[in-house]
């Protein structure tokens, strides 16, 4: 064998390596693109059903006598009220030349 036949050889050794690399990576890729969408849908679905529990408690739909349930439900009406809060200083910070 010449010395360019195996350079050649070598040479397509190598394109045949990084393709084969190319080729695993657009396929994690591609996984790694579809993970994200179902991570995005399960965290939206726990969203909804954190909401959907706490209207069926707050309308007496569903009970539920869990001390750590208490403690969720505290923690939502306390963030509710900070973001009321912030809300109406937010509006008195921008509506305060108004009032001048």
């Amino acid at each position: 064998m010449s010395d360019s036949s195996q350079w050649k050889e070598k040479v397509q050794d190598m394109l045949k390596v990084c393709q084969d690399e190319i080729v695993k990576t657009t396929e994690i890729g591609k996984k790694m693109l579809t993970a994200s969408k179902a991570n995005s849908e399960l965290h939206e679905t726990y969203e909804d059903i954190g909401e959907f529990v706490v209207k069926a408690l707050r309308n007496n739909e569903l009970e539920w006598d869990h001390p750590q349930m208490k403690r969720y439900l505290k923690k939502v009406e306390e963030c509710e009220q900070s973001l009321e809060n912030i809300e109406s200083a937010v509006n008195d910070i921008k509506f305060s030349d108004e009032k001048k």
